[in-house]
């Protein structure tokens, strides 16, 4: 963003860090001040395309390729009514050949491609599925109300919850400060021995919070909120977990996998270590290490490899 020039005044974002760069659906790139500038009366022509533009049609430049900020503008374009689901078609085919036209027309549009028959496409295809266009639209528009609902009313629990936080950790502090004073009173009004009044506290303390975990274990969740669009959310008061099975069955008993390699028996992990078959292995690193990789384990790998199979011979077949 540093490197953007503007290709009029040829300003750059070093001699003026408060520039901001705009564009428009043709995605070549302006300065504010030459929008302003050459749009003062809210139409005019792209300098360097010459294609007419409004000025109300400018955004800021999010992408440093003007070719991606062309694309996904669009992009946003054709999917506001290219905006069929999976579930709206008969067979996976049909989807596929959709999603494929739709990426067709983005082509064209983005690399200015036969645009004169692509338009009329797309015109066809919003007269042909007009309907179709209205119901997706209010779908989506449905399923994005209901996300925002969704969001604020997590962001409210989130808050009342940092707000009985703050109310626990004030009332944890005003009960030390309590049960401080309480302690001192008796330390220095009390007759009794001073070990015995510190335990007492100290069972006393104990069982309080022995209260509070059991209590904290006896909680119930609460009950889901709905929605004003009929959407259920929430924890349920029911457990979700598979029930553990009771049935007692035989012991499982591991048996390790016997195979006939045809070839003679490889040295073990001792055996490795022992005979210095390590010293021509290269050691792992603990980058290695931590990926589960052991050079112990590929030798024993590269030794049972090499050795499978030297006993195998073919028999001959009798007709």
């Amino acid at each position: 963003m540093d490197d953007f020039i503007c290709p009029r005044c040829r300003t750059s974002k070093f001699q003026n860090p408060s520039m901001k760069m705009m564009v428009n659906v043709c995605g070549h790139g302006l300065c504010e001040s030459c929008v302003d500038l050459l749009f003062l009366k809210g139409s005019g022509s792209c300098p360097e395309c010459r294609i007419p533009l409004r000025r109300n049609n400018f955004r800021v430049q999010l992408f440093e390729d003007s070719a991606v900020e062309k694309e996904v503008d669009i992009r946003k374009r054709v999917l506001r009514d290219y905006n069929k689901r999976e579930e709206d078609f008969a067979t996976l085919q049909e989807y596929n050949d959709y999603l494929e036209e739709v990426e067709t027309i983005i082509f064209n549009l983005t690399n200015d491609i036969d645009i004169v028959n692509t338009n009329k496409r797309i015109e066809q295809y919003k007269r042909d599925n007009k309907e179709q266009i209205l119901k997706s639209k209010g779908r989506l528009g449905r399923e994005e109300y209901e996300m925002e609902e969704m969001l604020e009313f997590e962001k409210q629990r989130e808050e009342e919850r940092k707000k009985v936080i703050q109310l626990e950790e004030v009332e944890i502090k005003k009960k030390k400060i309590r049960e401080k004073e309480a302690l001192i009173d008796e330390l220095m009004f009390s007759n009794a021995d001073a070990k015995n009044i510190l335990d007492t506290f100290a069972q006393q303390a104990q069982q309080e919070k022995k209260e509070e975990e059991e209590e904290e274990v006896r909680k119930i969740p609460g009950k889901a909120t709905q929605f004003s669009t009929g959407i259920q959310f929430g924890r349920q008061s029911h457990s979700t977990f598979l029930p553990v099975p009771t049935d007692e069955g035989p012991i499982y008993v591991y048996k390790p996998l016997e195979f006939d390699s045809d070839g003679p028996k490889p040295p073990n992990d001792i055996d490795i270590v022992e005979k210095h078959f390590l010293n021509h292995v290269r050691s792992e690193t603990d980058t290695e290490r931590a990926g589960g990789y052991k050079a112990n384990i590929a030798c024993l790998r590269a030794l049972q490899d090499a050795m499978m199979g030297l006993f195998h011979s073919k028999k001959s077949i009798k007709s």
